[in-house]
């Protein structure tokens, strides 16, 4: 028999960490729960959970400090858990490197759903190095560099970059990039994409004479090799 997946509940409403934890036991899952950032980490490092459901509003170490620190250890899925006024702190939790987010309140079964998705997702393959134009790929270093330059990405910039580079030459939607990179339904009120899009150009495309990634107006975008 798989072994019991086993998650980790943190979130300051008893109510939502009985809830989710009743939902998701009866679903097979083994359940671990803390009602705060201090908590979080301590029962983390001594369980080593499968994935984790964490709440950015959390007293004593707040929601994004746990991401930057669970993922300064581990590659373990983080699911958050949002109000609909911290769209800030949820795009700075993606881009830390959490896989995907619920906005409060949410059904139970929608959680459900995105735990199942997001524990779903095989580790990547590293790979042979990939090139394109002067932009070097080294998936098993994980480096990135446009000729002698090297550049620094957060974790959801490189895998950003590492599924444009895996499609060059084919125009990605918003949707799709939505649903490679952060395993999510793509919400058309969310802007995610493009601010994570803008934060890569800024990176890999801006500080170069020659741009590789371009806008595919009302489609995506597109990362392609550059003309001779």
């Amino acid at each position: 028999m798989p072994a019991v997946k086993r998650v980790l509940v943190v979130d300051d409403e008893p109510k939502i960490v009985q809830l989710a934890r009743d939902y998701l036991e009866h679903a097979g899952f083994s359940v671990q729960v803390a009602y705060d950032g201090r908590a979080a980490l301590s029962v983390f490092r001594s369980s080593r959970p499968d994935l984790v459901v964490l709440d950015l509003g959390l007293p004593e170490i707040d929601g994004l400090d746990v991401t930057r620190a669970v993922r300064g250890e581990s590659a373990v899925p983080i699911v958050m858990l949002t109000g609909r006024s911290e769209e800030s702190d949820k795009l700075v939790g993606l881009e830390l490197g959490a896989d995907d987010y619920l906005v409060k309140p949410f059904a139970f079964s929608e959680l459900l759903a995105r735990v199942r998705s997001v524990l779903r997702r095989g580790p990547k393959q590293a790979g042979e190095t990939v090139k394109i134009g002067d932009l070097e790929i080294e998936p098993r270093r994980r480096r990135v560099s446009r000729g002698d330059k090297k550049i620094d990405l957060t974790a959801k910039e490189y895998a950003l970059l590492d599924y444009l580079v895996r499609n060059a030459g084919e125009v990605l939607s918003r949707t799709l990039i939505a649903e490679h990179v952060w395993d999510m339904n793509f919400d058309s009120d969310t802007n995610v994409v493009d601010v994570a899009m803008r934060r890569l150009r800024a990176k890999v495309d801006d500080p170069f004479d020659v741009k590789l990634i371009r806008t595919i107006r009302g489609v995506g975008y597109l990362l392609e090799e550059p003309a001779a």
